[in-house]
C-alpha cells in the first residue's frame, strides 16, 4: 500500500530595482533604505579590482558612508576586492574566498553580503552567498551597462565549471539592486557598449517600438551619450523584469525566450578564451540567428540588414574566426544540456516578434555563417 502526503505552497518574492548617482554619498539614503530597518546590520563588501582601480576613493567612500550611517550598519571587515568578468568566475578559489570569509566573520542569514561589479562579479558573489547558510542576504551595485539593464536586476548567480559557462549556479533573489549611473562614466568604450547587446536583444524579440528607437539612438550611445543610456537601461531593464516576473521565472522548462543569441555566444566566448566579451559575443549571436530567421524565408533581406547596420552602427563586430558551423553544433549540444530537456531556441518571426523552434538544420546554419561573413565584409566596405 502506498501512502502519498502532497505539499504544496507558494512565495512571493519581491525586491526593488533602483536607478540613482552618488549612491555613497552621505546625503543619499536610498542604500540604508533597503536594509532591515531598527537594527544595525552586518555588512560584508565585495567589490570588483576593475571598480576599484577606477574609483580608487570607493573604499573610503564606502568607510566614509557607513560612518554617516553608524546606527543602520557595520563592517564586518574591509572590503574584499576580487578579480573581475569571466577570471572570476573561472577559478573556484575566488567563490571560495567569499565563502571562508563568512565563516571568520560570521556572516549569518540576516547579514548582507554586497557585490559591486560587473555582472560576472554579480554572478560570482551572489553563488557564493546563495551556497552558504542556504543563502545569505545578497545586495547587487552592477557597474556596467550589461549588468545594470540586464544580470544584475535577475535572479541568477553562477560560475562556470568543466569549461562551461555558468554550469554551477543558483536562482537566488537579491534584497535589491541599486545601479549608480556614475558607475558607467569610466567604462571602455567595449564595455560601454557591450550591454546594449542585450536591449538590442529584448527589442527584437519583443518590442518593435523600442528596436525603433534604439536605430534612431545609435550614434548618441555610441559617443557616450549619458541620457540616452540611461533611457535604454532604464527601458531595457523594465523588459527582463516583466519577463522574470511571468511564468518560470526560476526557468523550470526550456523556453528561454531572453537567451535569444545566447546559445552560440556562450560557445564563441568560450573558444575565444573570453577574448570575446559577453556583450560582444551576444550581437554576434543575435547577428547569426537573425540571419538564420531571415534564410528561413520569416524576415526579409530587408529586415537582416537593418539589423546588421544597427549591431555594427553600435560598433559591434559581425563576424569572428571562433563561428565556424563545427564549432557551433557543439555549442548548440551544450545548450541543449544545459536546458535540461527540448532543445528550445529563439528565432525571429518577424521584428519585435520571436518564436521558439525546437530543432535548427545543421546545414542551414553552415549557410548563415557563410551568409554573415559575407555581409560582414561588404558593410565594413560600405
Amino acid at each position: 500500500m502506498n501512502t502519498i502526503l502532497q505539499q504544496s505552497f507558494a512565495v512571493s518574492f519581491q525586491y526593488p530595482v533602483c536607478f540613482t548617482e552618488d549612491l555613497f554619498e552621505p546625503s543619499n539614503s536610498l542604500f540604508v533604505d533597503v536594509l532591515e530597518k531598527e537594527k544595525k546590520n552586518k555588512t560584508y563588501f565585495v567589490i570588483d579590482e576593475g571598480v576599484a582601480k577606477a574609483f580608487p576613493a570607493l573604499i573610503d567612500q564606502i568607510q566614509a558612508y557607513q560612518k554617516a550611517h553608524d546606527e543602520h550598519f557595520f563592517l564586518c571587515a574591509v572590503p574584499r576586492v576580487v578579480p573581475g568578468g569571466e577570471a572570476c568566475k573561472n577559478d573556484p578559489e575566488v567563490y571560495q574566498q567569499i565563502v571562508k570569509a563568512t565563516n571568520e566573520f560570521g556572516i549569518d542569514r540576516h547579514s548582507y553580503i554586497v557585490a559591486i561589479g560587473g555582472g560576472a562579479v554579480l554572478d560570482m558573489v551572489g553563488f557564493a552567498s546563495a551556497i552558504s547558510h542556504r543563502g545569505i542576504r545578497l545586495i547587487r551595485i552592477p557597474t556596467t551597462v550589461l549588468s545594470q539593464n540586464d544580470s544584475g536586476v535577475g535572479v541568477k548567480n553562477s560560475i562556470n565549471s568543466f569549461g562551461k559557462k555558468n554550469y554551477l549556479g543558483t536562482f537566488t533573489t537579491p534584497v535589491a539592486v541599486l545601479n549608480d549611473f556614475n558607475f558607467l562614466k569610466t567604462l571602455e568604450d567595449r564595455d560601454w557598449r557591450s550591454g546594449i547587446s542585450e536591449a538590442l536583444k529584448v527589442a527584437l524579440i519583443k518590442d518593435l517600438e523600442f528596436f525603433e528607437w534604439l536605430e534612431q539612438n545609435q550614434r548618441a550611445m555610441a559617443s557616450r551619450d549619458m541620457e540616452a543610456m540611461k533611457t535604454q537601461i532604464i527601458r531595457c531593464a523594465k523588459m527582463h523584469m516583466n519577463h522574470i516576473a511571468g511564468k518560470d521565472p526560476f526557468e523550470l522548462g526550456s523556453s528561454r525566450p531572453l537567451d535569444f543569441g545566447h546559445w552560440a555566444a556562450h560557445k564563441l566566448e568560450h573558444l575565444s578564451q573570453y577574448r570575446i566579451r559577453h556583450g560582444e559575443a551576444v550581437a554576434i549571436g543575435i547577428a547569426l540567428d537573425s540571419t538564420y530567421s531571415h534564410l528561413l524565408g520569416w524576415i526579409s533581406e530587408e529586415d537582416l540588414l537593418r539589423i546588421l547596420g544597427l549591431i555594427q552602427g553600435l560598433g559591434f563586430s559581425l563576424y569572428e574566426p571562433e563561428l565556424s558551423a563545427e564549432n557551433l553544433l557543439q555549442g548548440l549540444r551544450e545548450f541543449q544540456e544545459h536546458l535540461g530537456g527540448q532543445l528550445t531556441i529563439m528565432l525571429l518571426e518577424r521584428l519585435g516578434k520571436g518564436v521558439e523552434v525546437h530543432q535548427m538544420d545543421p546545414e542551414l546554419i553552415q549557410k548563415s555563417v557563410t551568409l554573415l561573413q559575407e555581409k560582414s565584409s561588404k558593410l565594413s566596405l560600405s
